[in-house]
């Protein structure tokens, strides 16, 4: 079978699954040298990816409903792609996927097509044993032909974002995002207070610098107040950053230390230690794709406690939605791996 001429991929959001779907682009790109990709993404994650070499980037707004998609379907003409990749399961994504011409259109497994993604598909990729989030997005490539896979991300970090965060790292520099989303009431976020004692004893023991960030809601604001007014130094930068500014501030941090969230697979991309805190979901589907020896993991405690079952029994994937999920995480556990890194 010859390479395709065109892939188009759609994978609208999150951070962090955009995140992996920038490897599988690289991993195209080297394989398939000469098919034209164009990537449909969200608005914001767009701000991230945006001056991607040899990608086309065509960004829809989910803010604008019908209209967003009447704007991508206007972006595309009468454009038909030898190839869609519906990397995206969600209803969303499907009402986009309905408006990309293409001649082969593929999606998830049955198994993992959540909103009836199947139904807008007409081949799927492979099925797989509890993979992580990265393994389906690979699925896509393999089921392309291409079965080599490349951990490369090589985000698009301008000179002025490395700029904006070389004014902070004269020093070694802890980059603290403390909070996760909470739609759904996901519940990933830690105590405040146990940051508060994580940051002291790496600022005071390391002569650290911490850098408190985050996307600017009230929650995020609180917690930067908190940490800032009792850590030495601190720096408050919620909703101060664009996602290349705190790219650039993460590859030059000692660690980020972070939940379940974007800012541990941007530290993946530019080669940070994720210091991730996971008790709400299992880090062996969501954590970081790669190096995971610095994450602390009491999933297994959660499912236990919580759900009255081993993690081995727990469908894979599911969510310990308790409030008190996170406190399962020790102050002690964290600065274990923090005094590695800093102490290095």
């Amino acid at each position: 079978m010859s390479d395709p001429r065109s892939i188009c991929l759609l994978r609208l959001s999150a951070i962090g699954d955009c995140c992996h779907a920038l490897a599988v682009v690289r991993t195209l790109q080297k394989h398939l040298p000469k098919t034209a990709l164009t990537w449909v993404i969200g608005r914001t994650e767009a701000s991230l990816m945006s001056g991607l070499d040899g990608v086309e980037l065509l960004v829809y707004d989910k803010t604008e409903g019908r209209g967003g998609r009447k704007a991508l379907s206007t972006a595309l003409g009468d454009r038909e792609f030898d190839v869609l990749l519906n990397m995206h399961a969600s209803w969303r994504a499907n009402l986009v996927s309905r408006v990309i011409r293409a001649k082969r259109r593929i999606g998830f497994d049955r198994s993992r097509a959540r909103d009836s993604q199947w139904l807008f598909s007409d081949e799927r990729i492979a099925s797989q044993h509890r993979p992580h989030v990265i393994d389906g997005m690979f699925g896509f490539a393999e089921k392309v032909g291409v079965m080599h896979r490349e951990y490369d991300w090589r985000l698009p970090i301008d000179d002025t974002d490395y700029t904006f965060a070389d004014q902070y790292s004269d020093k070694p520099l802890l980059v603290i995002s403390p909070c996760s989303s909470e739609r759904a009431r996901n519940f990933r976020n830690w105590p405040v207070d146990r940051f508060v004692a994580c940051a002291t004893a790496v600022s005071n023991r390391y002569g650290a610098r911490v850098v408190v960030t985050g996307g600017g809601t009230d929650l995020e604001k609180s917690y930067a107040e908190r940490i800032v007014a009792e850590v030495p130094d601190a720096v408050d930068l919620v909703g101060q950053s664009s996602l290349k500014q705190l790219a650039a501030l993460i590859s030059r941090s000692t660690a980020v230390l972070c939940p379940d969230s974007g800012p541990a697979h941007i530290g993946t991309a530019v080669g940070t230690p994720v210091v991730g805190l996971f008790a709400t979901s299992n880090p062996g589907r969501t954590g970081p794709s790669r190096d995971q020896q610095w994450i602390v993991d009491a999933y297994p405690q959660a499912c236990e406690k919580f759900l009255s079952k081993s993690v081995d029994d727990v469908r894979w994937g599911q969510r310990v939605r308790h409030p008190e999920a996170m406190s399962l995480i020790s102050t002690e556990a964290v600065l274990e791996k923090l005094n590695a890194l800093f102490g290095q």
